[in-house]
């Protein structure tokens, strides 16, 4: 016997409410959640157009409030971001408009103080090796490579 909820859409449409109110959401997420909900196309593009009606979803905040967080919590670096937006399906005008929120001033203070910080943490006396493991650490985090490089060189200078 099948033990999956079903949903009238009035039902769907207040759970998806609440799931949206709760934290910014992307399309992507939304669509996702109701396929769990196992909802069929008709009732997902109704509630879908309902929650964009009312304010509930709306990918530009959704991006915007994104690109500040991850910044601003995990210290993620522009090209991370971007790349995690667009996985999201999220439109190439969001991301600019998203990109605006991080303040150009802080976004290079942030990166040479997590620069510096792993800099000071490896704990590796060849300088080659030092080198690879800040700069994998800093790409991966998403900055971009030229500063990056431009940070190990500054840190590191070759004798």
């Amino acid at each position: 016997m099948n033990k999956t909820k079903t949903y009238t859409v009035d039902e769907a449409r207040k759970r998806m409410e609440s799931y949206c109110a709760y934290q910014e959401r992307c399309h992507k997420e939304v669509e996702n959640k109701l396929f769990e909900m196992n909802m069929i196309t008709i009732a997902k593009e109704e509630i879908i157009l309902h929650l964009l009606k009312h304010n509930f979803l709306n990918e530009e905040r959704f991006a915007k409030a994104f690109a500040r967080g991850k910044f601003n919590i995990k210290k993620w670096g522009k090209t991370r971001i971007v790349r995690e937006l667009k996985f999201r399906n999220i439109s190439a005008y969001n991301i600019k408009s998203a990109l605006t929120e991080i303040d150009e001033v802080e976004y290079y203070k942030t990166f040479n103080q997590l620069a510096q910080k792993k800099f000071d943490a490896i704990k590796e006396s060849n300088p080659y090796k030092k080198s690879k493991k800040l700069a994998d650490f800093l790409l991966y985090r998403g900055w971009e490579s030229d500063l990056v490089y431009q940070k190990i060189n500054e840190l590191m200078p070759r004798k």
